[in-house]
């Protein structure tokens, strides 16, 4: 089944790289990604991979320095970010071991979640949902502080899950996906979910990669079409955020267990608060298709 997995997210990135390929040549006055770019590019997947996500910071960087006008932030941060996470969703799934039967739910659950509620939550309140999650996260955070301490009882070491609990959580899953359709990320509250039914809080990065990994690039493919992207800009995030990938997965790789819940607080955190101070824009991880 990992196999069968690879085969797909395999397929995936060479179907998105024809696209980009095709549209590059389609755009005569894209040129090499600027030094900034490419540092754009390496820091934010660097951050993702450690479960902050990368669209928030992308945003915020590109704003701050004018790197690429608003209208096409979001489809040069599809396309840019596409292949930097299907190459987290290879790392993650080979490395961190998850039992199959939970991990291929999870993640059909996140994109069927994302493509069937897509046509609910748009027409929901944004900001009121952006509020909830965010004190949730901020919530979540405390107790995990507090599971240090042994205080509070969270997390675990299960690499799978028993039939009730997986349904909880293919429910809960399927309802962040959607979420994402409106700038509401998955990585935080699935990071927080796995680890308060038991599992070991490593075994949702391979979940998360890898909804996000089946997503990005349906979703890119769309922003090439339209042409709505800088594609100097796109490239950038390509070609400076697969090598910070695979720093940043060394590092998760070799945290111990108590660092990785210090890593689900400080991204509980930063979500938390990235939510609450949102004035409506795009913070979320993978917006859907």
């Amino acid at each position: 089944m990992q196999t069968a997995l690879f085969m797909v997210l395999a397929a995936l990135a060479l179907w998105h790289t024809s696209n980009l390929v095709a549209g590059k040549s389609a755009q005569a006055a894209a040129h090499r990604p600027t030094w900034i770019q490419l540092l754009i590019g390496g820091i934010t997947n660097f951050f993702d991979t450690l479960g902050i996500g990368n669209f928030a910071p992308t945003t915020a960087a590109y704003r701050f320095l004018r790197v690429v006008p608003d209208a096409q932030i979001p489809g040069t941060m599809n396309v840019g970010h596409t292949l930097p996470v299907v190459a987290m969703a290879f790392l993650f799934i080979g490395a961190v071991e998850v039992e199959t039967v939970t991990l291929l739910t999870l993640i059909s659950a996140a994109v069927l979640g994302s493509w069937f509620g897509a046509g609910i939550v748009t027409h929901l309140p944004r900001r009121t949902i952006q509020v909830g999650m965010g004190i949730a996260m901020l919530i979540a955070a405390g107790l995990f502080v507090m599971a240090h301490f042994d205080a509070f009882p969270v997390g675990g070491d299960a690499l799978g899950l028993d039939t009730s609990k997986l349904i909880v959580a293919a429910i809960c899953i399927a309802a962040f996906g959607a979420l994402q359709t409106i700038g509401i990320g998955l990585y935080a509250p699935c990071m927080i979910l796995v680890a308060l039914l038991g599992m070991n809080p490593t075994a949702a990065f391979p979940i998360m990669m890898g909804a996000c990994a089946f997503l990005m690039p349906v979703a890119s493919s769309r922003f090439l079409r339209s042409n709505k992207l800088d594609y100097r800009a796109a490239l950038g995030l390509t070609l400076g955020g697969i090598p910070a990938v695979f720093l940043a997965f060394y590092i998760v790789k070799s945290l111990p267990l108590t660092g990785v819940r210090w890593l689900v607080i400080a991204a509980s955190t930063y979500s938390g608060i990235a939510m609450l101070l949102s004035r409506g824009g795009a913070d979320r991880d993978t917006p859907s298709p």
